[in-house]
């Protein structure tokens, strides 16, 4: 179905792809695996179009062609969805499938066809979608169904899904699963850009596995191991589950009583109450939209309770800024990197020291700032987190997502806080990142640390986690040990099944 042969892209000094070759066959489900930089969104955007390759050359269907631009790649049959969708929440399923694609003159939208067209290929695959429904109304799953209606509307038979289970609950990944099985049987052909080892080998027939821009390995599937994807991913033996002794909780440190935030849509934490102690690590899992990010902002001084209190080392710190928080030991790694934890166009030795800018000895006696303190930080924080590119002149923009993470990790563990918030450490991070940042947290905890984790993948809430939260719709609606409860059990609670 399709060829790339021989493809190389740099940008500036960096070589995102160097001579890849990579064969896709008609009517499999091929994986793509590798570490944050190791040029496999580059490969895949070459091929629907978004970028130009320096060389080589792409083959659909054993024809060479010419895929300027994505218009160029929809047109010969090749779709893509985004890890971030690109809906327009205020308009319906079917609106948005059209746009771009409108049937009927431009003074005379054919919306009846359409939508009956999109309500026969949702009913043709069991995707249960609603043509007149409206984006915002909809949970992520419902809307990644509308991207892939999006892409079939226009004809794709060869399907390129980026990340496509980061957002969805266990149950809502069986059904995806269900559903591109299905696609499967009816020829079309996709493939997976994913991070998550357990759903390349349920899903694909077939991985590519990349490293430092190079294609190193194409495996079937039936014939090889996580354990052993994950040493073709890093080039070395990975341990694929997190190793820890059980906690030794101490004193209470953070104590949340009746929180509530007020969102956008009205109260999106609705009265929440728990404690964490000194020495353990309390998860919380929940679909996400369902509160965590109001919870853990509200917690970390970037947004106002509106009622209920919070108190830290007996202390009541309801509603204190983000400076005082942090002065009294409070770390926040925060979901969103890019809008939370960087000034991508500033240095990493700039971003190093962000938090404690205005404080001794970063901040000389004169005002000025104390380049010789500066530089030893942030030398140390890429060297104990293993930043790379380790040039603290570079950007935080040119990093990749994962040593991006790396270099915000370290940068809030330098300030040995008494309570570390952390929301999605792992992210769009590579297998090799994951199990460094997992050992980092774990280490933070047996310090003495209280640790606060939030993240959207359940097997790593679980596996990290002392004890686990569940919290829907604002509410925390149990407490489970995550030892003795099954990973089933959990994702019912979220979905209130």
């Amino acid at each position: 179905m399709l060829e790339l042969r021989n493809i190389t892209k740099t940008f500036g000094n960096v070589t995102a792809n160097n001579d890849v070759s990579l064969t896709v066959h008609k009517g499999t489900i091929h994986a793509i695996v590798g570490e944050n930089g190791a040029g496999k969104s580059t490969i895949m955007r070459i091929a629907y179009g978004f970028y130009k390759a320096d060389s080589g050359e792409i083959l659909i269907d054993g024809e060479t062609v010419s895929i300027k631009n994505p218009h160029d790649a929809i047109a010969l049959g090749i779709g893509m969805v985004h890890q971030h969708f690109m809906l327009v929440d205020t308009m319906t399923a079917a609106e948005n499938i059209v746009l771009g694609a409108e049937t009927g003159s431009a003074a005379n939208l054919d919306l009846d066809k359409a939508n009956r067209d999109i309500l026969a290929l949702s009913n043709e695959l069991r995707l249960g979608v609603k043509p007149d429904e409206y984006i915002e109304n909809m949970s992520v799953g419902q809307q990644q169904r509308v991207e892939l209606l999006k892409a079939l509307y226009r004809d794709a038979k060869l399907l390129i899904l980026d990340e496509p289970t980061a957002v969805l609950s266990p149950q809502e990944v069986v059904e995806f699963f269900s559903i591109l099985r299905r696609m499967k049987e009816q020829g079309k052909t996709i493939i997976i850009i994913t991070h998550k080892l357990d759903e390349v080998l349920a899903i694909s027939d077939e991985v590519t596995v990349m490293r430092d821009g190079k294609a190193v390995g194409n495996v079937k599937t039936s014939e090889t191991s996580a354990k052993d994807l994950a040493r073709m991913i890093v080039g070395r033996d990975v341990l694929l589950r997190v190793e820890k002794t059980d906690a030794v909780p101490k004193s209470t440190v953070l104590e949340v009583k009746d929180l509530k935030v007020t969102g956008n849509h009205g109260s999106t934490v609705n009265g929440v109450s728990f404690v964490v102690r000194a020495g353990e690590i309390v998860g919380i899992a929940g679909i996400e939209g369902n509160g965590q990010t109001e919870l853990i902002e509200a917690l970390a001084g970037l947004t106002k309770a509106t009622a209920g209190t919070v108190e830290f080392d007996g202390k009541n710190i309801t509603n204190q800024s983000a400076r005082q928080l942090k002065e009294l030991g409070i770390a926040h790694i925060p979901e969103d990197r890019h809008k939370r934890g960087l000034l991508l166009d500033s240095d990493l030795a700039e971003n190093s020291i962000l938090g404690v800018h205005y404080r001794p000895p970063v901040a000389a006696a004169t005002g000025l700032m104390n380049s010789a303190v500066i530089d030893k930080r942030v030398a140390e924080i890429i060297e104990n987190f293993d930043v790379r590119p380790p040039n603290p002149e570079l950007s935080a923009k040119s990093l990749s997502g994962g040593n991006q993470q790396k270099l915000i990790i370290g940068r809030e563990f330098d300030l040995d806080p008494k309570l570390l918030l952390v929301s999605q450490p792992t992210r769009g991070v590579d297998i090799g990142a994951i199990e460094f940042i997992h050992r980092k947290l774990i280490g933070l905890r047996d310090a003495g640390s209280a640790v606060l984790l939030v993240s959207a993948e359940l097997e790593e809430v679980t596996a990290l986690a002392d004890r686990l939260l569940v919290i829907r719709e604002g509410k925390i609606v149990g407490e489970v040990d995550p030892k003795t409860t099954s990973t089933e059990d959990i994702g019912l609670m979220m979905t209130g099944g």
